[in-house]
């Protein structure tokens, strides 16, 4: 009995072990590919703000890349703002050293608050994305990004939780001057789409960044801290502390888009 139980104990050991170095290598694997977006301007100060994180994704099955990922609402510019500042990354070059890219908008996606941006320079290590459409309420997942608009240092941190719930959100009907083909055929669908709803606090400034598999770093969604939040909690006095992620599938499509043009 008691060699049984020793057999029992080395064996969750074992077992252990590898689950938290598979964590370890997944985030060591992400960490180059998620960036700083924000804005520069050399007469500003501080010259360059952080507005949100990114992520660099490949076309097709390349595995490195100079496109980005990350929200809408992540480019719009601040009320009263000057809209002279330069867009921007910063992406990571080596263990220590942060280096700023400008960049330009691809394509927006405003039904799914999506932005695809090009970098300029030599192509960083893209993310692979998953199928959203195997997530399941109750998965394990984990969000990497730049909290509280990088008040905790420019060093991206990564928080675990779960997928507490697909849900659909109602967007806001659009009014007549913002109808084109696009819209109309959403509003036709119902306007909605399935979100999902997390357990893990997100702030902003994690606002773009990457939802994945803790196993697989396989990108799941986009992490969401206005737009979602904003439509899903309108009716709260007090908005609660959950957190959304918009499914990977849109990320897809609108890489697939851009791939045909």
């Amino acid at each position: 009995m008691k060699s049984k139980l020793i057999f029992l104990v080395l064996s969750g050991l074992f077992i252990a072990g590898p689950l938290r170095a598979d964590m370890a290598s997944t985030v060591a694997k992400l960490k180059p590919s998620v960036v700083i977006v924000g804005t520069y301007k050399s007469t500003n100060s501080p010259r360059f703000a952080l507005r949100g994180t990114g992520f660099v994704v490949g076309k097709g099955s390349t595995g490195s890349g100079n496109l980005v990922i990350t929200n809408a609402h992540v480019l719009q510019q601040p009320t009263g703002k000057d809209m002279e500042d330069a867009l921007v990354i910063q992406i990571r070059v080596d263990q220590n050293e942060l280096q700023m890219r400008p960049v330009t908008v691809l394509e927006v996606d405003k039904l799914h608050d999506l932005v695809l941006l090009r970098f300029e320079g030599p192509a960083a290590p893209a993310l692979s994305m998953g199928d959203s459409g195997l997530v399941q309420e109750g998965q394990a997942i984990a969000f990497m990004g730049f909290p509280i608009g990088g008040a905790l240092g420019f060093s991206p941190v990564t928080h675990r939780g779960m997928i507490s719930s697909i849900a659909a959100v109602a967007l806001p009907t659009a009014s007549a001057q913002q109808l084109n083909q696009k819209t109309i055929r959403s509003l036709r669908s119902g306007g909605s789409f399935d979100i999902f709803q997390l357990d893990g606090t997100a702030y902003p400034g994690n606002s773009g960044g990457p939802l994945f598999d803790p196993e697989t770093g396989e990108v799941l969604g986009v992490v969401n801290m206005v737009f979602i939040k904003g439509t899903r909690e309108s009716a709260l006095t007090h908005p609660s502390g959950i957190s959304y992620a918009i499914p990977s599938r849109f990320v897809q499509e609108l890489l697939q888009r851009s791939k045909s043009n």
